[in-house]
């Protein structure tokens, strides 16, 4: 149980790096085609986070990872079923056994009890979760520009190509620099409603977020790092303000155009909080 409502700020940054790649283009950088902003989706956030719960916590009853690549989703709601002598194979018929299920995969895995999850697919169903920790797209500061360059590679698929060529040439699209800022939320009253989200679920929530990026390094990604955490902590379950107040107090000015590393820009918090809630700058 959590007494308090959170709301976050996160800035991070990319250098010579793709940091959430476009199936609709062709896997390049995200971008808003009207004002050439790019952007990084929730889900790419929160499969980061997931990664390094699972890296850290890996095993350890109450923080298995639910959407990951290692057996079908059914198949774990058919097992939530068979831990609790559940009768199978009913599709949801009965509410109280649904509930049940419900309840053992918000404890057993960490990522339902933070981001939700519709489970109600299959023979098995475990009911919708509603997540209290939810993250909005993250959007860069500044307009990006995304470059293609031509890449080789010194061996050939092929037997046949083997016999007429000896590299292969490749395309790699990269920003050269971009800080992207993303918000999120934290609802004390539904987490203690749905999920029964705990004090230590949060601090590995920051821990997480502060790290997700040092675990996750690739050619594609390049270098990207988490610059800021931001936290608002309200002194009560429904919180003192509207969150939009408290994300306006950070301002972050382009010194430098165009910005080719963090210092390029500035960036001001104005610590002059509302009454009961208090700012915390965890990085």
């Amino acid at each position: 149980m959590i007494n308090n409502r959170y709301d976050f700020v996160m800035l991070f940054d990319v250098e010579n790096g793709n940091p959430n790649g476009d199936p609709d283009a062709g896997n390049t950088p995200r971008i808003d085609a009207e004002s050439g902003l790019g952007y990084v989706t929730d889900v790419c956030l929160k499969r980061k986070i997931r990664n390094y719960v699972e890296l850290v916590k890996g095993g350890e009853e109450g923080y298995n990872i639910l959407v990951k690549m290692d057996k079908a989703l059914n198949t774990k709601f058919t097992d939530a079923y068979g831990n609790n002598d559940l009768k199978k194979g009913q599709k949801g018929k009965n509410k109280n056994d649904v509930d049940t299920a419900r309840k053992f995969m918000c404890k057993n895995y960490y990522d339902v009890r933070m981001f939700g999850a519709v489970m109600s697919t299959g023979d098995d169903p475990c009911g919708i979760v509603r997540g209290p920790v939810q993250i909005n797209f993250a959007r860069s500061i500044s307009p990006v520009n995304i470059q293609d360059i031509t890449i080789t590679r010194q061996a050939v698929t092929t037997e046949d190509d083997f016999k007429n060529k000896n590299n292969e040439m490749g395309k790699k699209s990269f920003i050269p620099y971009a800080l992207y800022r993303a918000e999120g939320y934290v609802s004390a009253a539904l987490a203690n409603k749905t999920t029964d989200l705990s004090e230590d679920d949060l601090e590995l929530l920051w821990k997480a977020i502060i790290n997700m990026f040092e675990e996750d390094h690739s050619a594609a990604r390049g270098k990207m790092c988490m610059r800021k955490l931001i936290i608002f902590k309200h002194d009560s379950v429904l919180g003192n303000c509207p969150s939009h107040i408290l994300f306006d107090k950070i301002s972050i000015t382009e010194n430098t155009a165009p910005p080719r590393k963090f210092s390029d820009y500035s960036i001001s918090i104005d610590e002059e909080m509302p009454e009961g809630v208090e700012i915390i700058e965890k990085l």
